[in-house]
């Protein structure tokens, strides 16, 4: 569960639950929490995105079971006291101020809210200031008694572990879940559209970006191949021409990023308010031309990194975990790791040529934040994409 799933009134209830959640329980204050795992020299932490939130322990194999008992205690057990509440309503406030003084933070939020607007996946994942000033205490529990529930909810485990102890362990734990709710999604649609903010900043805080592909389409790592090509690492083709050969910027790159039922692709970028006027026209004539003259070189090293990624990936415990849980929700099963190679061998030139021209096709979005007099209109940068 995550920020799609909220209606507009309580925009942020996941997010303010997930801070909730460390906050005291039946059993433990606050401070006892963290003492728990810091006492055995774990580490724990969560976080919430649109579609899930997490909450993770990392720990010693022989303090398996502390880690057991705290994340199930938090998931159960949580008390919500007003002071607490109160208290943590201050600190999701000041991590709101915090973003709001971010405009490399904030740009990506703003584009996101152009290219789905006035849908839940557009939303800020923190929330608005006026609604987390003003939410009730029953909001928030009521959102974790409707969404915290088994069929919604994996259990994972990775490290120096035996997996029928550890599921015996877990069934033991968490014999007090909700009921819950089966709550239907709003579907994404992805619309498009420009956001301008003129501030008195040294940078312009620029994204371009265009509608992408969910997890389960068949060109899934064909775009995740071209958008390295484009845009991972110094070597790629935005790096060398933007920054290397012209100079215009300190950062660029490219990503792509899947939910279950869209997608997004995004050119990211920090420019001054004199080289906005080159970078445009650049930058579109990259993304126009590569299509056009990919090379089976760079289509190799791009594989080899997305392949390198995977594999090194697999070698950490918390990677491990997280990819289980992400396989298990998407896929209902475990996917073997050289499945996932063979599809990105698979990937041809063609593929990627067809998801390319796929990508510029949609209506492009840009949110900029910055001296942006001199930047282009969206009806001018899209022509120039046509």
């Amino acid at each position: 569960v995550g920020s799609r799933d909220e209606h507009e009134e309580i925009n942020g209830t996941a997010h303010f639950l997930e801070h909730m959640a460390f906050k005291g329980t039946t059993t433990k204050t606050a401070k006892e929490i963290a003492e728990k795992v810091d006492n055995v020299g774990g580490f724990m932490n969560a976080f919430t995105s649109e579609e899930t939130t997490a909450y993770f322990v990392q720990l010693l194999e022989q303090n398996l079971q502390v880690g057991i008992d705290v994340i199930s205690d938090i998931l159960q057990n949580s008390t919500f006291e007003p002071e607490e509440l109160e208290k943590e309503r201050g600190v999701i406030l000041q991590e709101i101020g915090m973003y709001l003084d971010d405009p490399s933070e904030m740009v990506g939020d703003y584009w996101q809210r152009t290219a789905f607007p006035n849908q839940p996946i557009g939303r800020l994942i923190i929330g608005k200031k006026e609604i987390i000033q003003s939410i009730k205490r029953d909001k928030i529990v009521n959102f974790m008694q409707n969404n915290y529930h088994p069929s919604k909810m994996v259990v994972s485990a990775a490290g120096k572990i035996n997996h029928e102890n550890f599921v015996e362990q877990i069934s033991n734990s968490m014999i007090n879940l909700p009921n819950g709710n089966i709550n239907k999604r709003v579907k994404a649609l992805y619309q498009g559209g420009e956001y301008r903010e003129e501030k008195a900043l040294e940078q312009v805080h620029l994204v371009l970006g265009f509608k992408g592909l969910d997890y389960y389409d068949e060109d899934y790592y064909a775009l995740k191949i071209y958008s390295a090509i484009m845009g991972a690492g110094m070597s790629s083709r935005l790096f060398q021409e933007i920054r290397e050969k012209r100079g215009l910027v300190y950062s660029i790159y490219a990503s792509a990023r899947s939910f279950y039922d869209t997608g997004i692709f995004q050119v990211v970028a920090g420019t001054g308010k004199e080289e906005i006027t080159e970078l445009l026209p650049v930058l579109c004539g990259e993304l126009l031309n590569a299509p056009k003259n990919l090379t089976e070189k760079e289509i190799e090293k791009s594989k080899t990194q997305l392949r390198a990624a995977t594999l090194m990936a697999s070698e950490s415990t918390m990677s491990n975990a997280a990819i289980a849980v992400h396989q298990l929700f998407t896929e209902g099963k475990l996917i073997d790791i050289q499945e996932t190679i063979e599809k990105i061998n698979n990937v041809t030139k063609s593929s990627i040529e067809k998801i390319a021209n796929k990508i510029l096709s949609s209506k492009p979005t840009i949110a900029s934040i910055g001296p942006i007099k001199q930047l282009e209109t969206l009806d001018k940068i899209q022509k120039r994409l046509n």
